[in-house]
């Protein structure tokens, strides 16, 4: 018996720049940049590190984010890890970088960046979901309506 491979990620954070977009033929494509906080006992205190992901949106959901979320804005993204590797332009080696590629955007807090109040109507906490609407080189397969597959 194989085991299976899984490869899924989820993160929350806050957009460090506003969405960058191109269309390649018929493909739309948006990229982001997140900044995901985590906290760490550093000596007797906590203190925050910031960790920062790429992440490449397809099709009508990368049209969404580029049309919709500004820097600052949090997210929640749902997808999968991508390695890339190539050689540098000018021969000085090999380079790397690790990026997401999104299955589902969810735009969380207000338009301006700012995350919803507890005082505030439950409309205006409300997230706009984007989902796929097609799959390109194998993009948005493996999701589900409910979330998060374990």
């Amino acid at each position: 018996m194989s085991a299976q491979n899984v490869n899924v990620v989820v993160i929350t954070g806050n957009l460090t720049k506003d969405p960058e977009a191109n269309r390649y033929g018929d493909t739309y494509v948006c990229q982001l940049r997140v900044a995901v906080n985590s906290r760490r006992k550093q000596d007797e205190e906590w203190v925050d590190k910031a960790n920062y992901f790429d992440v490449t949106v397809f099709g009508g959901q990368a049209e969404n984010c580029h049309e919709h979320l500004k820097k600052g804005r949090p997210v929640a993204i749902e997808g999968r890890l991508d390695f890339q590797e190539w050689d540098a332009k000018d021969g000085s080696g090999k380079r790397y970088r690790v990026q997401i590629i999104a299955n589902t955007v969810q735009f969380l807090g207000s338009k301006d960046g700012a995350s919803p109040s507890g005082s505030g109507n439950a409309a205006q906490a409300a997230t706009d979901e984007v989902k796929p609407e097609h799959e390109f080189a194998g993009v948005g397969a493996g999701g589900t309506k409910e979330g998060i597959p374990f």
